[in-house]
């Protein structure tokens, strides 16, 4: 398999559990109380960590693949934004959404001159 189609993959994965992980924060602070609360923001934690560990381990150079990232995780939010709390995007959040996804596309194919 192609190295870049590898880092996607951890991308992805990793804008997953960092999605998932800030909606389980979320939940746990104003869903849950008590031993719920504290279990809750526990595997909230967890998958937060799952995320910086897979971003730091996908296989390109780290000023390149936050890029990326970035635009990545901006979309997978919007997903898990959708099916966790039954929110749609705005029109506001979709044009901004678009510069971040644009940026994202700059930082990671943009090819200095001198490379």
């Amino acid at each position: 398999m192609p190295r870049y189609l590898i880092a996607i993959a951890f991308l992805i994965v990793a804008t997953l559990f960092e999605s998932c992980g800030d909606a389980t924060v979320r939940i746990g602070l104003y869903d849950r109380g008590g031993a719920a609360r504290v279990a809750t923001l526990a595997g909230g934690g967890v998958l937060l960590f799952l995320y910086g560990l897979l971003l730091n381990l996908a296989p390109i150079p780290f000023e390149r693949v936050v890029g990326l990232y970035v635009a990545m995780l901006f979309c997978m939010w919007q997903v898990v934004t959708y099916f966790t709390f039954r929110t749609l995007p705005s029109l506001p959040i979709l044009v901004g959404g678009a510069l971040i996804v644009a940026g994202g596309l700059v930082v990671t194919l943009w090819q200095p001159a001198n490379s």
